[in-house]
């Protein structure tokens, strides 16, 4: 899957059905390739400036499923 598909993916959260943002960034492993994070903004950032909404740094472990529009993630928020 290329990084632009999982751009255009809405995040939600399992837990408690928030939606929190679409992916922005990952972090992989340069030997295998493999990601390990990836980095959800939050929902209303406007060109990433005015929004004091949070980024979400979510472990690959926790990503239970990758449908075609949506990211589900099982995560607990504080």
């Amino acid at each position: 899957m290329l990084f632009s598909e999982f751009k255009k993916k809405e995040v939600i959260n399992l837990k408690n059905c928030q939606k929190l943002g679409r992916v922005t960034d990952f972090e992989f492993d340069e030997c295998t390739g493999q990601i390990f994070k990836l980095v959800v903004s939050g929902n209303n950032k406007l060109a990433g400036f005015f929004s004091c909404e949070q980024d979400y740094i979510i472990c690959y472990k926790d990503i239970k499923q990758i449908g075609p529009d949506i990211i589900i993630v099982d995560i607990c928020i504080k």
